[in-house]
C-alpha cells in the first residue's frame, strides 16, 4: 500500500469525513518523483466543529506523528467543518512548487 493510500486510510478511520483528498506532493519540493516527504490534506469532518484552526491541525499532527518522524517532512492541512466547505463551495488552495523543486 503506498503511503498515500495508507494516510488516506488512517485518516478516514479517524474522522469521518465528508470530503478527503490527500496528495503527495513531493515531486514539487526537492525530494522530487517516488518520495514520501510532502503530502497535502484536504479534510471536512464533523469532528471539526467547534474545535479551533491550531487544534484541528494537533489533532492531524498527533494521528502521524510516527510518520513525521519517519520521513514525512510537510504537511500542507486545509481541515474545515461541513459548513466551511460549504461556504468556500469545496474550493482549496492549490499549492505552489517548492523553490528547491526539480524540474524535467
Amino acid at each position: 500500500m503506498s503511503k498515500q493510500m495508507e494516510l488516506t486510510e488512517r485518516l478516514n478511520q479517524e474522522f469521518q469525513p465528508h470530503f478527503i483528498l490527500v496528495e503527495n506532493e513531493s515531486h514539487k519540493h526537492s525530494s522530487g518523483l517516488g518520495a514520501d516527504s510532502h503530502f497535502k490534506v484536504v479534510l471536512v469532518s464533523d469532528k471539526f466543529e467547534a474545535v479551533s484552526k491550531i487544534a484541528r491541525h494537533r489533532l492531524v499532527y498527533q494521528l502521524l506523528a510516527e510518520d513525521l518522524q519517519q520521513g514525512i517532512h510537510a504537511l500542507a492541512l486545509h481541515l474545515y467543518t461541513p459548513l466551511e466547505w460549504e461556504k468556500c463551495e469545496a474550493q482549496f488552495p492549490k499549492s505552489p512548487s517548492c523553490v528547491g523543486a526539480k524540474h524535467s
